[in-house]
């Protein structure tokens, strides 16, 4: 559905080319028809540029997008906006403040119904996005939750071939942002609408995409599903980015035909074969590397010789995050039932139960 190939955007290139600013760097990925895929990063990682050049608002310096075999955007193309069979729901809704919610959801339909049509569409998308009844009123009279959904059912009107969600719940409250993330899903996937989102949130992309791309300096370091993106990160910068985690030193050791890597809380049989290899290319002439422990991987246990004091906690209802420091200096996180409410200062015995043992160069 989505190919995009090579897109390169740089800002001043023109006006100041001694000054100029790469902000992507030969971004490319594909999205298969009804797949709702992701483009992740923090703020300054290119993902708004990326989403407005599929929008048609920026011409690229070098690249092409093609959507259902046809070219977009080419050296010698560049479709307008409104011919792009592309809907946008955009951070801050868009809402016209003088238009009633039906209305505003038929907006975009004046080219293509009359006006019974189009109020019959209208009806139809606030029934799919559950606000029946509500096409009388204005958006100034419903709720965040409400107007996000509007400027939902304003862009799945006109049937588009991609949805583009331009941090679509960004001015939402934390639970009715995953929660609605969860409900567009479901809404999405019904209609097998291609969409793609772009957001600096992780658990809203987990909750909402098939595929992520998370960006680096304007390209794309991984693309991958989210089971992929947390257990098996391809770069240090990822697994800093995509949840929670620390890197301990550790060493490879080989023991007959079994992989060991040895680190200051014990040593970690490596079972799977990705991880070996993966650990037999990162380690140095002496072995040494480093590994990614996740909170998950950590395990608070009293009978444990290995000890480690407690320095940061924060209660998350059923769990504490605890940041635990080592004899050594370094530095570890690990979730712990909530019922075993240790004080800042107090060491407590830990043991390690990493399914996947994920590992890095020392110098990554």
């Amino acid at each position: 559905m989505l190919e995009v190939r090579a897109i390169s955007v740089s800002f001043n290139r023109r006006h100041q080319a001694h000054n100029e600013q790469a902000v992507l760097r030969d971004l490319s990925f594909r999205l298969p028809k009804g797949q709702i895929g992701c483009l992740l990063g923090s703020s300054g990682s290119g993902k708004t540029t990326a989403l407005r050049v599929l929008a048609g608002f920026i011409r690229p310096d070098a690249g092409q997008v093609l959507l259902s075999g046809r070219v977009l955007v080419s050296p010698d193309v560049m479709t307008p906006p409104e011919a792009r069979g592309i809907g946008i729901v955009f951070q801050d809704y868009g809402l016209f403040p003088h238009l009633s919610v039906q209305r505003n959801i038929a907006f975009g339909l004046q080219r293509l119904h009359g006006p019974a049509q189009r109020r019959a569409v209208a009806e139809e998308m606030l029934t799919l996005v559950g606000l029946e009844g509500l096409g009388e009123r204005y958006p100034h009279e419903l709720s965040g939750g409400q107007q996000q959904r509007v400027a939902l059912a304003r862009a799945l009107a006109p049937s588009p071939q991609l949805l583009l969600l331009d941090e679509p719940f960004s001015n939402l409250d934390p639970e009715l942002r995953e929660r609605l993330a969860q409900e567009l899903r479901v809404l999405l996937k019904r209609r097998n609408t291609t969409a793609l989102l772009v957001t600096h949130d992780q658990y809203e992309a987990f909750a909402l995409a098939d595929q992520v791309g998370v960006l680096e300096n304007g390209a794309i370091a991984q693309w991958d599903n989210a089971y992929n993106l947390y257990h098996r990160p391809s770069t240090p910068q990822v697994a800093d980015f995509v949840g929670l985690g620390c890197f301990l030193p550790a060493r490879l050791r080989l023991d007959g035909s079994r992989h060991w890597l040895d680190l200051e809380l014990g040593s970690i049989c490596i079972e799977q074969a990705d991880d070996i290899a993966q650990a037999r290319r990162h380690a140095d002439e002496q072995g040494r590397l480093r590994i990614l422990l996740r909170p998950d991987d950590v395990v608070h246990d009293d009978e444990c010789v290995s000890q480690a004091r407690v320095t940061r906690k924060a209660f998350r209802g059923a769990q504490f995050l605890y940041s635990l420091t080592l004899p050594s200096g370094d530095e570890l996180l690990a979730l712990v039932p909530s019922h075993h409410n240790h004080g800042i200062g107090e060491s407590i015995g830990i043991r390690l139960n990493a399914d996947h043992v994920v590992t890095f160069a020392r110098n990554d």
